[in-house]
C-alpha cells in the first residue's frame, strides 16, 4: 500500500509564487495544490482536505485573515501558515493570534519553505494524535461505566441479597459463629458497593454527564431534607444537628440530585468526625453573586498539613488510633467536582481539636 502524500494547498494571487512553491513541494514528495484567490482557495480546502495551507495575506477579494478564519471553521486541525512581505510582519503576527501556526516572510528559499512545512506537519500529527487519544479515553470511560454498572454492580447486589436471606433465617437456622462471619461479609460488600457507586460518580463527572438538570431551587429545602435523613446518624454520640440562620434569598442554579449528594457527604463527615455531644450547624447566606452554605462542626478538626490534600481522590484523614477509617476517600473529591461543575467553589477551614467548617458557594438563581 502506497503511503499517502501530505497535501499542501498554496493560496496566493502571484502565479510565480504558486508555481515556485508547487515545484519545491513536489520535488520533496508532497502533493501540491494551488489557488489564485481566497474564494477558490476555500473551495479547494473543502474538496482536497489539505494537511497544511499556505495563505498570502495580501490578496484581492477575500483577505488572507478572512481565509485563515474560514479554514479554521471548515477544519480546525488544518495547519495554516501565512505568507507575507517584509512590510506586513505585524499583520502576520495578528494572523498568528487568530490561529495561524507560523508565518513565512517573502522572499524565501525552497529550503526555508520545506523547513516550515515539515514543522507544521509535525504539529498536525501531534494534534491528530491528541484527538485520537481523547476519543479513545472517552470510549474507555464509557466502557468502564457500562462494565462496572452491569458486570460488577449487579452480581454484587445479588450476593448481598443472598446474605440478607441467610441472615433472616429463610433457608434454615444460622449458628452464631456463621452469623458473625456472614454479617462481616455483608458489611464488606456494603463498602465495596459504596466504592463502586463513588467510582461511577467520578467517571460520570469526568465525562460531563452528571450535572445536566440545572434549575432554580431552594438550598434551604435541599438541606432541610438531608438533615432529617441524617438524624439517625447523630443518636449514638448524641450529636446536635441543626439548620441555623438562613438568608431570605436561598435560590441557587443547581441540580437537585447532585447537590443533595454534596451536602449529604459534608454533613455525614461533620457527624462522623465529631466528638460525643458535639454540634453540627448549617447556615445559609446571600453574597453578591453567590449563595453560601456553611457546614460547621465541633469535631476533631483537620491538621494544617492535611488541608491541601483533603479533596484529592482516596485521601483520608485518620480519626485517631482508636477509630477505624470509614469511607472510600472519594466523597470530598466528588463533592468538589460537583460544585465546580455548577460554577461554584468549596472552601475549608479547620483547627485541630476544635472543629471544621466547609463552605459551599453556588451561583444565585
Amino acid at each position: 500500500m502506497l503511503e499517502k502524500k501530505p497535501v499542501i494547498l498554496v493560496i496566493d494571487d502571484e502565479e510565480s509564487m504558486r508555481d515556485s512553491c508547487s515545484q519545491a513541494l513536489t520535488r520533496v514528495g508532497f502533493r501540491a495544490e494551488t489557488a489564485e484567490d481566497g474564494s477558490i482557495g476555500l473551495e479547494k480546502v473543502k474538496e482536497t482536505k489539505p494537511d497544511l495551507v499556505l495563505i498570502d495575506l495580501k490578496m484581492p477579494g477575500i483577505s488572507g485573515i478572512d481565509v485563515l478564519e474560514k479554514v479554521k471553521e471548515i477544519d480546525p486541525n488544518i495547519i495554516s501558515v501565512v505568507i507575507t512581505g517584509y512590510a506586513t510582519v505585524e499583520s502576520a503576527v495578528e494572523a498568528m493570534k487568530k490561529g495561524a501556526y507560523d508565518f513565512l516572510p517573502k522572499p524565501f528559499t525552497p529550503e526555508e519553505l520545506r523547513i516550515i512545512i515539515n514543522r507544521g506537519l509535525e504539529r498536525r500529527e501531534l494534534i491528530l494524535e491528541t484527538e485520537s487519544l481523547r476519543k479513545e479515553k472517552k470510549l474507555i470511560e464509557d466502557n468502564f461505566i457500562t462494565m462496572v454498572s452491569h458486570q460488577l454492580q449487579s452480581p454484587l447486589v445479588a450476593i448481598q441479597q443472598f446474605f440478607e436471606v441467610i441472615l433472616g433465617g429463610m433457608v434454615g437456622e444460622v449458628q452464631e459463629k456463621q452469623k458473625e462471619m456472614i454479617t462481616r461479609s455483608r458489611d464488606r460488600m456494603d463498602g465495596l458497593l459504596k466504592l463502586i457507586d463513588d467510582w461511577l460518580d467520578v467517571a460520570r463527572l469526568d465525562s460531563g454527564q452528571i450535572v445536566d438538570n440545572i434549575e432554580p431551587l431552594s438550598l434551604k429545602k435541599v438541606i432541610k431534607k438531608i438533615i432529617e435523613d441524617m438524624r439517625p446518624l447523630t443518636q449514638d454520640d448524641n450529636i446536635s444537628l441543626e439548620l441555623g440562620s438562613c438568608s431570605e434569598n436561598d435560590l441557587v442554579q443547581g441540580d437537585k440530585e447532585t447537590l443533595e449528594q454534596v451536602f449529604s457527604n459534608l454533613i455525614t463527615n461533620a457527624i462522623r468526625y465529631n466528638k460525643p455531644k458535639g454540634k453540627v450547624v448549617i447556615t445559609i447566606k446571600e453574597n453578591e453573586d453567590f449563595i453560601s452554605a456553611e457546614v460547621k462542626d465541633t469535631g476533631i478538626g483537620i491538621a494544617k498539613e492535611h488541608l491541601p490534600f483533603i479533596f484529592d481522590q482516596f485521601y483520608r484523614v485518620k480519626r485517631g488510633e482508636d477509630h477505624k477509617i470509614k469511607g472510600t476517600g472519594l466523597g470530598l473529591s466528588i463533592a468538589k467536582k460537583i460544585v465546580e461543575a455548577h460554577g461554584g467553589s468549596v472552601q475549608v477551614s479547620s483547627e485541630l481539636g476544635k472543629g471544621s467548617s466547609f463552605t459551599v458557594l453556588l451561583p444565585k438563581a
